[in-house]
């Protein structure tokens, strides 16, 4: 069985004007970019938003990409800063009744980030915890127990050192543990550098723009 390439591979025939490379690229990690977005956003329709937008600023970024980070950080980084900037547009904008919305089921939340943070609190809770935090506290949260990043991609990803990453995961895991009243603390990420796993979440990626 032939292996699949890896992403160095892939980025260099993307970059190169391999329009398949590009798109198993953006595929093999539009599911973590997803799930990235959905808890940092705090919405399923934001994260969508967010990830479209994060993938369009990839493929249009990736010419640029010079391959000293990790491919998977630098998109990483791309949907960090396109769910903050979503989270921010959203806060801007007037609160909106829609009448007869009042029965509306909550956003269903995307799978991967489920198993991420099981065993914490119900979706519902962790969702309403994490809008609590600060945007920098959350953001270090969930590249850590949501993209299962080590703590130098996580500072590389931020622009922050890596003293600054532990504390704001620590801040953020104390923080999120009090408001979800959890006596025995919040999720334990396991060594940094462990494979994560996978899953889906939100609608398949967006083909890449011509």
């Amino acid at each position: 069985m032939t292996e699949a390439p890896d992403d160095r591979t892939l980025v260099t025939a993307a970059q190169a004007g391999d329009t398949a490379a590009l798109e198993q690229l953006l595929r093999r990690h539009y599911d973590r970019i997803h799930a990235v977005c959905r808890r940092i956003a705090g919405s399923t329709r934001d994260a969508d938003d967010a990830a479209q937008e994060a993938m369009i600023s990839i493929v249009r970024g990736l010419p640029r990409f010079d391959g000293r980070a990790q491919f998977s950080t630098w998109a990483y980084r791309v949907a960090t800063n396109a769910a903050l900037d979503e989270l921010r547009r959203r806060k801007r904008r007037p609160a909106l009744h829609v009448v007869g919305d009042d029965q509306a089921q909550p956003d269903p939340v995307d799978p991967l980030a489920e198993r991420r943070l099981s065993g914490v609190a119900d979706r519902m809770s962790i969702d309403a915890a994490l809008d609590e935090l600060p945007e920098e506290f959350r953001a270090a949260v969930v590249l850590r127990d949501v993209a299962d990043l080590d703590y130098a991609e996580i500072a590389e990803t931020l622009g922050v050192p890596v003293g600054t990453v532990k504390s704001r995961i620590a801040r953020g895991r104390s923080q999120l543990a009090a408001l979800l009243g959890n006596q025995h603390g919040a999720p334990q990420r396991p060594t940094p550098g462990t494979t994560p796993g996978s899953g889906t979440a939100g609608p398949p990626p967006p083909t890449a723009p011509p």
